[in-house]
C-alpha cells in the first residue's frame, strides 16, 4: 500500500454524505468562525463538478446572487462542513458542466431527474 495513502486514511476522518453528482442542486451547511463565536451558514446551488478521489476530493457549487454567479469549492473531508442536503437531482450528460457559466435565465435551467 502507498505510504501517503495510508497516512491520509489513518488521520483524515471520513464522513458519510448523500450521493450527489454534477447537475444536482444541493445545500451545504458549514461552520464559520467570527472572533470567538461560531455560526452555521449555508450555500445552495448547482454542483458543477466533483474532482479528485479519497481525501483530496472536492466539489464545486455555483449559485446566482443578485444576478452575479458565485462559485465555491468545498473539500469533501473538510471538518467545517456540517451536512449536505440534496434538494434536486439534475439530468445532465456531462461530469463537468462548466457551460452553465455562459448561460443565463431560462437557458441555465437543468431538467430534473425524477425516480418513480
Amino acid at each position: 500500500m502507498d505510504l501517503v495513502k495510508y497516512v491520509q486514511d489513518s488521520f483524515v476522518e471520513t464522513r458519510e454524505f448523500p450521493a450527489f453528482q454534477a447537475g444536482d442542486t444541493i445545500t451545504v451547511y458549514y461552520k464559520i468562525k467570527e472572533g470567538n463565536k461560531e455560526r452555521t451558514q449555508f450555500f445552495q446551488g448547482v454542483v458543477l463538478q466533483r474532482r479528485g478521489s479519497g481525501t483530496s476530493e472536492t466539489f464545486t457549487i455555483r449559485k446566482m446572487s443578485s444576478g452575479i454567479g458565485v462559485e465555491r469549492i468545498f473539500p469533501i473531508t473538510s471538518p467545517a462542513i456540517e451536512k449536505i442536503e440534496v434538494n434536486k437531482k439534475g439530468m445532465v450528460r456531462r461530469a463537468r458542466i462548466f457551460y452553465l457559466r455562459q448561460r443565463q435565465g431560462k437557458a441555465a435551467r437543468i431538467k430534473e431527474r425524477r425516480n418513480a
